[in-house]
């Protein structure tokens, strides 16, 4: 922030500063800011239902899985926050039930300046966020009823469904409302009560992209306009200068230059919480020790930009099958003791040995890797929002296929207490 005073005009500046904060008390009035710290570690998970539409029918819906990670590692002189961030989508595991968990997807490595308003300075070679410049606060103090606009923009990766190289930008002004204050438990520690300030925030979209000039030339198809608009509540923790949490409906209309039309209608529900860090060496330490005090055996512990990850080698299920031995519960029921003392989300890796093909390898250490997760959920260490599984089949070996005690050692699952 730039100095606007010298110390001639001190005494004056503090005498109006304290005038000017008995005035913001007695009218409730409040000026609303970001604040970051440098080394800070933020979480963000977004639960989204969704209904898709393709030219006015039915085509799914969804319960999709939002997860960010980041840490500041930056704050510039004008108090602006440098995120390094981690966006992954998770989504029902395709080779279990509907009541599967959650298998991790694709990983956006993001970096962006965030200013105390809330405006982004982002490079155009990141997808994410989707969502730019909202919240935005204005530079005076605002009192409860009172309404101001900002502009921001939503960004879409849509490499996959058409011919856009970069993000997709829809620009948008939302109009903000100071709701009211409420008192609520902070979703941060689940226990601590606050005052938030629930802030309104609404916008529509109509944009008309321009053509390419390659449109006419090639025979991908490319969206011409986007309408739509999003309702959402924010719970805003001033105190702590962060979300707490925010509620959204929105509905996202596409109309493509062949005529197609995609509608996408939903409601989400977002938490942002703070969390430690923990591959560290002091806690790689501890971990260890509990492994040798608990004498598990076939367990390892290492440390990665991951997470802190434990590796149980050698694991035991039915012939064939996906369906944990007993002995092996009871194993991971110890695993659970030492897991119990760090809250953060849990990514369960299955590996098989080389044995069949690489598709059935596939299958088996996805399904495997969803039974662990499975029975972690049944013993309550973590709920299916907060622990995820992936499948590697028999592609990351620790020892050679060639030997018994070699497939023993792939045959295994990893518990990563997740970083990032």
């Amino acid at each position: 922030m730039k100095k606007i005073f010298n110390l001639r005009n001190l005494c004056n500046l503090w005498l109006l500063f304290f005038i000017s904060f008995s005035c913001y008390a007695q009218s409730g009035e409040k000026v609303l800011r970001f604040k970051y710290k440098n080394g800070d570690n933020y979480r963000m998970l977004s639960t989204v239902n969704e209904v898709v539409k393709v030219n006015g029918r039915f085509n799914h819906s969804a319960e999709i899985v939002n997860r960010v990670s980041a840490r500041i590692t930056n704050i510039d002189k004008d108090g602006r926050g440098l995120n390094e961030a981690t966006f992954v989508t998770l989504e029902q595991s395709k080779t279990r039930e509907s009541n599967g968990t959650l298998s991790y997807g694709e990983e956006y490595e993001s970096k962006y300046w965030r200013d105390e308003l809330g405006v982004f300075e982002i490079g155009s070679q990141y997808f994410m966020p989707v969502i730019r410049d909202l919240p935005v606060f204005p530079q005076k103090a605002v009192k409860i009823g009172e309404t101001w606009t900002a502009n921001g923009q939503e960004a879409h990766d849509l490499r996959r469904s058409f011919a856009n190289e970069g993000p997709f930008r829809v620009p948008f002004t939302a109009t903000y409302t100071y709701l009211r204050d409420e008192e609520g438990i902070s979703s941060d520690s689940k226990h601590e009560k606050k005052t938030f300030q629930v802030i309104g925030v609404k916008y529509s979209l109509f944009f008309e992209s321009p053509i390419p000039e390659k449109a006419y030339s090639i025979t991908d198809d490319f969206p011409v306009t986007t309408m739509g608009f999003s309702n959402r509540t924010i719970w805003w923790d001033n105190e702590k200068g962060q979300i707490d949490h925010y509620t959204e409906d929105f509905r996202i209309v596409m109309e493509t230059y062949y005529g197609d039309q995609y509608d996408f209608t939903g409601k989400s529900h977002t938490e942002i919480t703070d969390f430690e860090r923990t591959a560290t060496d002091a806690n790689l330490a501890v971990v260890l020790e509990k492994v040798k005090d608990l004498d598990l055996k076939n367990v390892n512990v290492t440390k990665s930009e991951k997470g802190l990850t434990i590796s149980v080698e050698n694991i035991q299920f039915k012939p064939n099958s996906a369906e944990l031995l007993d002995s092996e519960k009871r194993k991971i029921d110890k695993i659970a003791k030492i897991i119990e003392n760090y809250p953060n989300d849990l990514l369960i890796s299955g590996h098989t040995a080389l044995s069949g093909t690489a598709e059935s390898c596939q299958v088996l250490s996805e399904e495997r890797a969803d039974s662990v997760a499975k029975y972690m959920i049944k013993i309550g260490l973590r709920d299916k929002y907060h622990i995820f599984t992936q499948g590697f089949g028999a592609r990351i070996p620790l020892a050679s296929n060639a030997t018994e005690e070699g497939m023993a050692r792939n045959r295994r699952v990893e518990i990563t207490i997740l970083d990032k």
